[in-house]
């Protein structure tokens, strides 16, 4: 009988796209994947370190599993693992820990599928020094989304003073021209109309000469892919070569998601951004003067030391004035070996909360105005797999988020809708043709 694994990912879509990837491994190596939640011989779970929620949700999970499996094998991986590794060890029930170097031969340190159970002390495979070089994948994974993940680069170089990812994921470094190029092709023959390109500073992506325009410019003549969508990506890497680009292609989607953090330039510095309040405000018109149907998303971070409440308006005004389709809000928390734990003046965390509601209340507004704005309109939307509340669910091009009513699997199928209404969760609309979507091939 073949064992079971489930794996489950937090964090970013970076790790969402490593984990397909750890689960096509661990298929051809004989596990038979199940969903989390459901009972298994093997977890695998790959962490985030941005919050300090992360050892809290790790040991949920673990818990959670562990329930239903008493005796499954648990084997934790990803950028907690690499930061956290002396945390992790005092949690009950897991069995390996995998920093990020060695994340990509995880299975192989596996004891054989008819071997595992549970150990007395988990075993520990982690250095502090990872890889610099350009790197290719090991495997390509089968995505859990009509829009498929595209890995691309990794690790970071700007050191921002709240954020552990620069130690967890090590120097920026972008993957093999060729092996991007090879999966995306995979991905589309498989019937994906979608890839996003995904890593921790996507604007970085180098390959000798070829930049992230570039390579773009390189997918879009894949014969079959509909879109391509980048990923968060950082302001100073947006140029606007990348802008007329978007302007101009018919394959790349019109939407940006560039993290602001904060509106009050003594914070920006503060957290080491490399940017002023007046350049990101900048960028962005000169964004949307290239292109009006922009759909544009940020970052926004709440409590950050020294934060006051004249700090505090700016940002709310800024959110207010930039036209955002939505804003995603983090309260910030201390990572033990940021340069912001020792700074003074710590923002008390109810005050921290009380903020970060303000501004997910403006961002509910946001989306209902976005979705407002196309009342009347027709647009192509690309959907997902299943319904909520009656409705397929799918998204534009420039990330409008739309529902319609329909008795008709709609997955992986782009669909003309018009927009009739609007929510602060989709814009409402109806099909102007209804027929049944094509099926998508399974990616081999």
């Amino acid at each position: 009988m073949m064992k079971r694994a489930s794996l489950h990912t937090l964090g970013c879509r970076l790790n969402q796209a490593e984990t397909a990837v750890l689960a096509a491994r661990l298929q051809r190596d004989g596990y038979r994947v199940v969903e989390f939640g459901e009972p298994t011989d093997l977890l695998v779970v790959n962490t985030c370190s941005v919050t300090e929620d992360a050892e809290r949700t790790c040991r949920y999970v673990i818990r959670k599993t562990l329930r239903h499996s008493p005796d499954a094998f648990v084997a934790v991986t990803g950028c907690y693992a690499q930061t956290g590794v002396q945390e992790l060890r005092t949690i009950p029930g897991i069995d390996l820990i995998v920093g990020n170097q060695f994340k990509w031969d995880l299975p192989s340190f596996l004891p054989a599928p008819h071997a595992l159970k549970k150990q007395p002390d988990p075993e520990v495979l982690h250095t502090r020094t990872i890889d610099r070089e350009d790197f290719a994948l090991p495997e390509y994974g089968e995505p859990d989304s009509t829009r498929a993940l595209l890995k691309i680069q990794d690790g970071c170089n700007v050191m921002c003073s709240f954020c552990l990812i620069p130690f967890a994921r090590g120097h920026e470094r972008s993957r093999l021209r060729d092996d991007v190029i090879r999966e995306a092709e995979i991905l589309v023959a498989g019937g994906y109309k979608e890839i996003v390109l995904t890593g921790v500073n996507v604007g970085q992506y180098r390959q000798g000469k070829l930049d992230l325009g570039g390579l773009i410019a390189q997918l879009e003549t894949i014969e079959g892919l509909e879109r391509i969508r980048i990923s968060s990506i950082e302001p100073t890497t947006i140029t606007d070569a990348l802008l007329e680009q978007m302007a101009s292609s018919s394959k790349l989607c019109p939407y940006l998601h560039i993290p602001l953090q904060s509106g009050d330039d003594t914070i920006l510095s503060a957290m080491n951004r490399p940017y002023n309040v007046e350049e990101f405000i900048h960028l962005i018109h000169r964004a949307l003067s290239a292109i009006p149907h922009l759909g544009l998303g940020t970052d926004v971070m709440v409590g950050f030391p020294g934060e006051t409440e004249e700090a505090f308006g700016q940002t709310l005004g800024i959110a207010r004035e930039l036209p955002f389709s939505y804003l995603h809000v983090f309260t910030y928390s201390q990572r033990p070996g940021t340069a912001a734990t020792k700074l003074p003046d710590q923002v008390p965390i109810p005050v921290a909360r009380e903020r970060a509601k303000i501004l997910a209340e403006l961002s509910r507004l946001k989306r209902l105005a976005f979705a407002e704005r196309y009342i009347g309109s027709t647009v192509s939307v690309l959907f997902e797999s299943g319904e909520m509340d009656g409705f397929r669910l799918g998204v534009t091009a420039n990330f409008l988020k739309v529902g319609v009513p329909s008795t008709i699997d709609l997955t992986n199928h782009l669909n003309e809708v018009r927009i009739t209404g609007a929510s602060d969760r989709w814009a409402l609309g109806q099909l102007t043709v209804e027929h049944q979507p094509m099926r998508r091939v399974p990616v081999l």
